[in-house]
């Protein structure tokens, strides 16, 4: 059996990787060809302020196979922040090998320790499969569907 990958915070010398993978999921998940200089912006812009969240990666043997962003969302409701579970991505030859699973338990665990209210992550309708994880690890589908406006990025 292949022992569990190690979870560790990521740093900037990952941020090569992350924005490879944020490319590679785009692709995968919507067929969507992204800027790579403006995500590799984007994902500089989480280690240049920690209030926008943090990203960890999943290793095995000391190899780099994945990782996860978590955002923060304020809820008045319920007095705390939500963690948003973003950005998962897994090498294809490490899937389905627990990366996820160790990832979204060392999310799980942080997030307990720093008091926030529950995780939360969006998944496409069509992917079965990740619902399937999902459930598994304890989440369930919410009563709310997404809405979105794409507005003008600034350059």
């Amino acid at each position: 059996m292949t022992h569990a990958p190690r979870i560790r915070p990521a740093t900037r010398a990952d941020i090569p990787h992350l924005a490879d993978w944020n490319l590679a999921m785009a692709q995968e998940t919507e067929a969507r060809a992204l800027d790579r200089h403006v995500l590799a912006r984007g994902v500089e812009a989480v280690f240049d302020d920690p209030r926008r969240g943090f990203y960890l990666v999943a290793e095995r043997d000391g190899a780099a196979i994945g990782c996860l962003l978590v955002t923060y969302e304020w809820s008045d409701w319920r007095c705390g922040d939500f963690w948003w579970i973003q950005s998962v991505y897994v090498v294809p030859q490490a899937r389905r090998g627990g990366a996820f699973r160790s990832l979204y338990a060392a999310v799980r665990e942080r997030a307990r320790e720093a008091g926030a209210v529950g995780l939360r992550l969006y998944v496409e309708t069509e992917n079965h499969r990740a619902q399937r994880t999902y459930a598994e690890l304890g989440m369930a589908p919410c009563h709310y569907l997404m809405y979105e406006e794409a507005l003008a990025a600034a350059e």
